[in-house]
């Protein structure tokens, strides 16, 4: 449904005065290209990560009633309340779409906040490469999988590129001539495919289990989660297993071992036995992405190859042959 003119003025002024309350560096960084977050903390100070860089603080500082402007503007722009009894507001910046996180007290001593800048240039395989990041034989190994329809869970820990990476397989051309779901809380995904569709969640009304189950109803050939937290992880799996292969998700772990276990647990929310077989059959490839010294690369490339005793079995997707990686790594994505 397109909005009215009425809607639209509100919208633009909401725009406006947002824009207007994000001064000096931190409008300097929303307009940066190579900028990925945008961190004010409690104390006024600010952080920066740009692509390349890492992390950088900031001379200048933004103090507390202007952090606490922009984080009001925000839940204003989403038809939200925020107070001491509604502290946190997480949305979606109004034009830009960047994906903001505002906590006020008594959760945070003061107010501070987080936007989160999807990449202007996305991402491709080859660029991984090109920095370092990715192996090129686990690059061929990956589009072999996409091209045989393997599933696959992209792992690791906050801000380390899953989601980067996530939109660099979703580039690859075996994608384009699929129909793909895609499901997020935020939209963060982009696919090559013509024919796509993007659904996401709108506040508690519509969960990520509902959208996983209304999309069988919808056709998919591919079903992209852009992150699993809970209990539509036993619902994708299910997915998978029964004529919807070729896949991704995302999920929070510390190792590619580590991601089946998560797994595990966010599927035992929904029934009392973790279901390993389930696991085991619908999940072909794990890929585990970390940030070292503000890069980030991809650590672990395994396939699933079954169960043994009461864990997984893995092999390498690939073996890495990385030519110009340094310890640590000099390069990485964004």
């Amino acid at each position: 449904m397109s909005s009215t003119p009425r809607q639209q003025e509100t919208s633009d002024r909401r725009q406006q005065m947002l824009r207007s309350a994000c001064q000096g560096v931190v409008r300097e960084a929303l307009d940066a290209s190579d900028v990925i977050e945008i961190m004010a903390n409690p104390d006024g100070t600010i952080w920066i990560e740009r692509a390349g860089v890492g992390v950088r603080q900031e001379r200048e500082t933004i103090d507390s009633a202007a952090r606490e402007r922009i984080i009001r503007l925000v839940a204003d722009s989403i038809g939200e309340q925020c107070s001491r009894t509604a502290p946190i507001v997480s949305a979606e910046l109004p034009g830009g779409g960047e994906r903001f996180e505002g906590v006020l007290p008594p959760v945070a001593e003061a107010p501070c906040f987080s936007i989160r800048k999807a990449a202007q240039t996305p991402f491709r395989l080859d660029d991984y490469i090109a920095q370092d990041a990715l192996a090129p034989a686990i690059a061929d190994a990956l589009r072999q999988s996409i091209d045989a329809r393997d599933n696959m869970l992209i792992a690791g820990g906050t801000s380390s590129g899953k989601t980067t990476f996530t939109n660099a397989l979703l580039a690859e051309p075996a994608f384009a001539g699929d129909r793909v779901v895609i499901l997020e809380d935020t939209r963060e995904l982009r696919c090559a495919a013509a024919n796509a569709v993007a659904l996401r969640t709108h506040r508690d009304q519509t969960t990520l289990t509902q959208l996983v189950r209304s999309t069988m109803r919808l056709r998919p050939d591919r079903i992209v989660v852009g992150e699993v937290r809970g209990p539509e992880a036993l619902d994708l799996l299910k997915a998978w297993n029964t004529g919807h292969p070729g896949g991704i998700t995302t999920l929070h772990a510390n190792s590619a071992e580590a991601a089946l276990a998560r797994l595990e647990q966010l599927a035992g929310e929904a029934v009392s036995i973790p279901p390993r077989e389930l696991i085991a059959e619908a999940i072909d490839v794990v890929v585990f992405m970390a940030r070292r010294d503000g890069f980030r690369r991809v650590e672990q490339a395994v396939r699933v190859v079954g169960l043994q005793e009461d864990s997984y079995a893995f092999e390498p997707l690939a073996k890495p042959q990385l030519t110009h990686q340094t310890e640590g790594g000099r390069h990485g994505a964004q």
